[in-house]
């Protein structure tokens, strides 16, 4: 059952130890959650080492925000419930420090555009290649709730929208379950890199003709 508890930390702790063999949860870094029936969620704990989880490195919480036990949320619950409460068709939300997400930290544009590309279809809802995956880019803050505010604000005018990346910091992702969350991280890595290296072989390629 998706809502049985024992069964949503069991993956929980499986997607950090994958995301850290793919070395996207370096030190401390990320926070997964999974939605638990209708009004709660698991969330990881502030400060847990993501590739060696434990079930005490999990904690429940109410969709306010409110502990259920006594321990210490991640300082980002507040981007993962605001993704649940706007829509009930998310089940897990994972949040990587991936290399080429935190690499976004020097671009100067507010967007990365995914086209013609076939692993796109690994994103729920995507059946084509030919489609333009938009994925918005906000500016770090450590005001938690006020960047929570900013995203609301794009996810509620772009509701297809699959991720989204903090500049310099890392992406977020969900989908309706823990295992294709999973795969979203590994397929919007993978694609963040295919449009870094293809940036990178345009800009040799503008070198080498104003050398000419």
């Amino acid at each position: 059952m998706q809502n049985d508890i024992k069964t949503l930390t069991d993956q929980l702790i499986s997607a950090g130890q994958k995301l850290n063999s793919l070395g996207m949860v370096p030190a401390t870094s990320g926070n997964f959650s999974a939605r638990l029936g209708n009004d709660k969620i698991i969330i990881t704990v502030s400060g847990a080492d993501k590739g060696r989880l434990t079930e005490n490195d999990l904690m429940t919480i109410d969709l306010d925000g409110s502990p259920v036990e006594e321990k210490k949320p991640s300082a980002e619950t507040d981007l993962h419930l605001q993704l649940y409460r706007l829509d009930r068709s998310i089940h897990s939300v994972l949040h990587p420090h991936s290399l080429y997400a935190t690499l976004t930290r020097d671009l100067q544009s507010d967007r990365i555009v995914l086209q013609g590309y076939e692993l796109q279809k690994a994103f729920e809802g995507i059946s084509s290649h030919e489609s333009a995956m938009i994925i918005p880019i906000f500016d770090n803050d450590q005001d938690i709730p006020r960047l929570a505010k900013k995203t609301g604000e794009y996810l509620e005018a772009y509701p297809g929208t699959k991720a989204y990346i903090i500049r310099g910091h890392g992406f977020y992702t969900w989908a309706s379950s823990v295992s294709a969350t999973l795969r979203h991280c590994e397929a919007l890595e993978f694609l963040l890199q295919c449009e870094f290296n293809e940036a990178l072989n345009t800009s040799i390629h503008d070198l080498s003709e104003h050398a000419k």
